[in-house]
């Protein structure tokens, strides 16, 4: 070997050395960081069109898509996970899943408890009455039996009606179910979930005799625990973009027809 080749052959080396060294500084440049973050959500898959269980027993809905587009959107992936409402903010208190998106109206007493998302939904309260009914509102039902799904702003409703009998259940649809059988009077539950049993699944038998109007707005957000601002910021980012490209308003047009 003479004095040239050994010269040459250190600089190819290092030359080779540096361009390996270029290249993944330039892979790990263009991967993004947020892509490889996964966000668990909690969902009460029983309220239709929002967060329901289909026929190959898979989490779908509005909420589930929205959220699955704000990921795309912020750069995260979302994972669902069907959890029973009584227990679904203790299981976040608990630090099972990073986040609740089941159609949670956003509250002054729960944002004491947990944070609370840009809202994704705007919703209000509807009556849900058997057709052969003359009631109007729930002022029409005092002595008579008024379902809802237990914890939910529907039931707090009915609480505050004077004169009606509340009755609580685990599931609105069990209790669409005793209303269609005369075992009640009237559900009340958010609007899109009204218009999913009344003109569709019931359509025959049942109709929303009213939307109740409180004054004011009533929003869903994904909550989160107290703090935890850099999932917060996340999914607030995605809402945003979700939004900003009307994306929102093409599942709208999917899940609820508007």
């Amino acid at each position: 070997m003479n004095a040239i080749e050994v010269s040459i052959q250190p600089l190819e080396e290092r030359m080779m050395k540096a361009l390996f060294a270029a290249l993944s500084l330039l892979v790990a440049l263009s991967t993004p960081v947020l892509a490889n973050t996964t966000i668990v959500f909690a969902t009460d898959a029983t309220w239709p069109p929002m967060e329901m269980v289909n026929d190959q027993k898979q989490v779908v809905g509005y909420s589930i898509e929205y959220m699955t587009a704000a990921g795309k959107e912020a750069g995260f992936t979302p994972v669902f996970k069907n959890t029973a409402w009584d227990g679904i903010f203790a299981g976040l208190d608990n630090k099972k899943y990073d986040a609740i998106v089941s159609s949670v109206s956003i509250t002054e007493d729960r944002k004491k408890a947990m944070d609370f998302s840009e809202p994704y939904y705007t919703v209000r309260q509807a009556l849900i009455v058997p057709k052969a009914s003359t009631a109007k509102s729930l002022a029409d039902l005092k002595g008579q039996k008024v379902g809802g799904q237990i914890g939910t702003t529907g039931y707090f409703a009915i609480k505050a009606a004077e004169g009606v009998e509340p009755k609580s259940y685990d599931e609105v649809g069990l209790a669409m179910e005793d209303l269609n059988v005369g075992r009640i009077a009237a559900v009340v539950c958010d609007d899109p979930v009204a218009a999913n049993y009344a003109l569709d699944k019931y359509k025959d038998t049942l109709k929303i005799a009213m939307v109740i109007e409180t004054g004011e707005a009533e929003h869903y957000g994904v909550a989160v625990q107290k703090g935890n601002t850099k999932t917060l910021e996340l999914i607030n980012k995605g809402i945003l973009a979700v939004k900003a490209k009307g994306l929102d308003k093409e599942l709208m047009q999917k899940w609820m027809g508007q």
